[in-house]
């Protein structure tokens, strides 16, 4: 799950933003000037912000150039301001993006899903932990129990979960279906193979753009399913 730091001094406007983003399965922090934002940052592991402009004690343009001082979290700056001067200034301070008010909810979203693959695609984002797997754009946070493809969160069964990160675990190395099965559901494996592939193929039908032309989780024919280091 990623975190996202909403900061706003319209309280009606942070809690829209929050219901739209809760909603595609992140996990919300608010703040309603930037010296609350800042203290947020202090005790939580934020991945990307959403900072307006204009408000009380400390201003986004401020709060954004005292977060650059320490952290590269994705800043995407909102605010009512539309000229090219305001978003020339705010990206210079070292924001990632720009949008203004009124906003379509959507595109808010679609904004916030492309800084945090950016992010995450281009190693900002530290994933040499224990307990994340990683491949490419996927990733299994172990301790959160949450898969995440591309910036998006994909909803696993226990079962699909246990397999995908006994695969994901071994990246490269090829299981066949009765140590699957006998790792997964620790029994013997009578009669597995029908039972793994039915679960094998609804992993894929949520983790791969093409289920039937697999980025991720490969079959090797006669042998088994592994998924590949990319």
């Amino acid at each position: 799950m990623y975190n996202i730091l909403v900061v706003d001094d319209d309280k009606e406007i942070v809690e829209s933003i929050e219901i739209y983003l809760k909603n595609e399965g992140y996990k919300i922090y608010k703040a309603y000037d930037g010296i609350q934002a800042l203290e947020v940052l202090v005790n939580e592991d934020i991945h990307l912000i959403l900072m307006d402009i204009m408000m009380p004690k400390l201003d986004g343009i401020k709060a954004t150039i005292k977060i650059r001082e320490e952290q590269n979290i994705p800043i995407i700056l909102v605010s009512a301001k539309s000229e090219d001067t305001d978003k020339i200034m705010g990206l210079n301070i070292g924001a990632d993006d720009y949008i203004t008010k009124p906003f379509n909810l959507l595109e808010l979203i679609a904004r916030v899903k492309s800084n945090l693959r950016r992010y995450i695609s281009l190693g900002n984002y530290n994933y040499e932990n224990k307990d994340v797997l990683k491949s490419g754009q996927l990733t299994m946070n172990l301790a959160t129990k949450e898969v995440n493809i591309d910036g998006d969160i994909v909803k696993l069964t226990p079962i699909e979960f246990k397999i995908l990160k006994l695969l994901l675990g071994n990246k490269g190395v090829v299981f066949s279906i009765d140590e699957i099965y006998e790792k997964v559901w620790k029994e013997d494996s009578y009669n597995a193979e029908n039972t793994v592939a039915v679960h094998i193929r609804r992993i894929r039908e949520k983790i791969e753009i093409n289920p039937k032309d697999p980025k991720y989780l490969k079959v090797v024919w006669g042998i088994g399913y592994k998924v590949e280091k990319l």
